[in-house]
């Protein structure tokens, strides 16, 4: 069981008998209450975003989740086909299940798969991954006062702002939780 001080963002739980992740998370201390958390709470199986507040005396069940490794093959539709690197099988998750992380894939990538009642509901990202920049136009002369950045499309046909150095064919670092640029890679 854990309490309202072990619940923070990413953490996965079940309510209600289904997978939740917590994607935010308020610790609150009333003045001469109890402490309370309030949460958002993404449901791992159908998507849906919920607000919960849970007592200092609430105890939350972990969720029983097994994590597996797997790769990226392609879309078709709104379906995103993985395959599982130690057993081969090809599975797929709808887009209402991992829409803020689609703008991340790319053919090969690697990623951490969720399993609820060993069924994939859900996946993990690289914090970085290494995309091509495809499509850079060029940086203004003289217009280089301060951080002056300019919109890049990568490989997979995000579009980021990089620095004007950042040229077509260059391979750059992309920070998944935050959609900036890091680095060269």
């Amino acid at each position: 069981m854990l309490s309202i001080g072990d619940i923070k963002i990413g953490t996965v739980i079940t309510f209600k008998d289904q997978p939740f992740v917590v994607v935010k998370a308020d610790h609150l201390k009333m003045g001469r209450g109890g402490a309370v958390l309030k949460t958002k709470l993404k449901n791992l199986i159908t998507g849906d975003v919920l607000p919960e507040t849970f007592q200092q005396s609430s105890s939350i069940q972990p969720a029983n989740i097994e994590r597996t490794k797997a790769s990226f093959l392609y879309a078709e539709g709104d379906q995103y086909y993985f395959m599982e690197s130690e057993t081969y099988e090809q599975f797929f998750l709808s887009k209402d299940t991992i829409e803020e992380q689609i703008k991340y894939l790319k053919e090969g990538l690697n990623v951490d798969i969720l399993k609820f009642d060993n069924k994939p509901v859900a996946i993990n990202l690289p914090t970085k991954i290494t995309y091509e920049v495809t499509d850079a136009p060029p940086g203004v002369k003289g217009d280089s006062a301060g951080s002056v950045t300019k919109a890049v499309t990568l490989e997979n046909g995000l579009v980021i702002n990089t620095p004007l150095f950042i040229k077509t064919g260059e391979k750059i670092v992309v920070n998944t939780t935050t959609g900036d640029y890091v680095e060269r890679a």
